[in-house]
């Protein structure tokens, strides 16, 4: 039974009081289908690749996993006093199909696919994938917004040249978004960032980029309200995409991904971050890197799911 306010009310997850949360569809919280709902604020889409990887693959499954760990996500987000569900369309979209074989195909097919979904709803939270994804992503928003400020949770920069002669993997699609001139000038930040660097020029290259950084090691000594108010100053009124790595997470909370770093932020840490960032004017968002075949009863699917709701919270918030 699918749990709905009737009348002009959102379409929202299967009752879990009529079906246990172990059944029904699976959907990203067993919400409905686009194909289900007259029309849609914020879609849920799964683009499974990871042709851009550098270490361990796998995020392909990323999805599917995803959506298996949002198994419990329940319609009112009392931290936020918003009902993520009730108050806005959301809708499950399904998955992009793009080719495993050719990394720039890939690409061209993920932005046309975000482009025509764009098309039917609003805004969009993307399940990965590896983060070669964010480019075509990034890409399409731009389409509809403009240049945007970025929100980026990661262990790693992002924004590297190439690897092995490729400009187009995971680790490098920040580096091709501001050369592409997709990015807000001086409007993105970093957080998460931590682990060895192949020299210290990448970090001259990223702060030449506009970007600032939050480290991991910040938060020892920072609180997590300080870390928001800074990103809240650094993205002022701009549109805003967020983009969140899951190895932003310390591989005790995320051992289900790529390139795990150690000493990285705790789930609670980044849930509070994501959610103190209410009321930015957030346009679109991805959360990638989930390998589920490096993960341990579900951590790692289980935290995205988490973060996917604490993103659907923001937009509740707008």
């Amino acid at each position: 039974m699918q749990h709905t306010g009737g009348g002009d009310q959102p379409l929202g997850p299967i009752d879990p009081l009529q079906v246990p949360r172990f059944a029904g569809p699976a959907t990203y919280a067993r919400l409905p289908r686009l194909d289900q709902v007259e029309r849609c604020d914020v879609a849920i889409v799964g683009v499974p690749f990871d042709g851009g990887v550098t270490y361990r693959p796998g995020a392909r499954f990323g999805p599917a996993a995803i959506r298996a760990g949002s198994r419990l996500m329940r319609g009112y987000h009392p931290g936020l006093d918003v009902q993520p569900f009730a108050s806005q369309q959301v809708a499950d979209a399904g998955d992009i199909a793009c080719t495993p074989f050719d990394v720039a195909e890939a690409i061209a097919q993920i932005e046309a696919g975000v482009k025509e979904l764009l098309g039917a709803s609003g805004a969009f939270v993307a399940l990965g994938g590896d983060h070669t994804i964010a480019l075509p992503l990034l890409r399409a928003v731009h389409a509809t917004h403009g240049r945007v400020a970025l929100v980026h949770f990661d262990a790693h920069l992002d924004t590297w040249d190439s690897y092995f002669g490729a400009a187009y993997t995971h680790g490098t699609p920040f580096r091709r978004a501001h050369e592409e001139g997709l990015l807000a000038s001086d409007r993105c930040a970093h957080v998460g960032i931590r682990g060895p660097l192949f020299s210290p020029q990448d970090l001259v290259d990223d702060s030449g980029f506009g970007f600032t950084i939050v480290g991991a090691f910040d938060y020892l000594t920072r609180s997590v309200a300080s870390v928001a108010d800074e990103l809240r100053a650094r993205v002022g009124d701009a549109p805003v995409y967020v983009s969140i790595d899951i190895d932003v997470l310390d591989p005790a909370h995320a051992p289900g991904t790529g390139t795990p770093e150690a000493g990285g932020m705790t789930s609670r840490e980044l849930l509070a971050t994501v959610r103190a960032l209410a009321g930015i004017t957030i346009v679109g968002a991805d959360v990638v890197e989930v390998a589920p075949a490096y993960d341990h009863a579900e951590i790692t699917s289980i935290a995205a799911a988490n973060v996917v709701y604490e993103l659907l919270g923001l937009f509740a918030t707008r």
